[in-house]
């Protein structure tokens, strides 16, 4: 059996959103590619076969200490929204590429929609963390000194039920 790489998968992954993903006139694809030192986005009509607006780390004017981090991308991520809004395109669909919707790749499409571009959706934010009081005590293993026997508990909640009866 032939080894696959990650490189293999990433095309599968690809090919599979490929099916399901296409540009309109209305609403062009956001296709994403990431390599290691360098990320691209490009504003695509699959109808009429054309690139609306492109932006990548490799230009000058986009290029960093280093186009292969969030912060690169983010700006990428806004330039392509600026030059897509300048060709008329207020909504895309995204195509990640076959890349995990995380980090870099998250990273522009966040930046995206920060500069104007799918103003319908919002970014997701952030779950808040619950305060110390409100959080629910850390449950007890063994080796816990106040942890009570499973045979106790039992026996307890049945002479609670034999109460209640004898109430009644």
């Amino acid at each position: 059996m032939a080894q696959t790489t990650k490189a293999d998968i990433r095309r599968g992954v690809h090919s599979r959103i490929r099916k399901k993903v296409r540009g309109t006139a209305e609403r062009p694809r956001l296709a994403v590619f990431r390599s290691l030192n360098h990320i691209y986005a490009q504003v695509i009509d699959d109808d009429n076969g054309k690139t609306l607006a492109t932006a990548s780390t490799i230009e000058k004017t986009l290029a960093g200490s280093t186009g292969g981090n969030i912060e690169a991308a983010k700006r990428v991520g806004t330039a392509v929204a600026e030059r897509a809004k300048a060709a008329g395109v207020e909504n895309v669909v995204f195509d990640r590429g076959g890349y995990v919707y995380h980090g870099r790749v998250k990273a522009l499409l966040d930046a995206t929609r920060e500069a104007g571009l799918n103003k319908g959706e919002a970014a997701k934010p952030v779950k808040e963390v619950k305060a110390d009081a409100d959080a629910k005590p850390a449950k007890k293993g063994k080796g816990d000194g106040d942890a009570k026997p499973a045979k106790k508990v039992k026996a307890e909640t049945e002479a609670k039920q034999k109460e209640k009866k004898d109430e009644e």
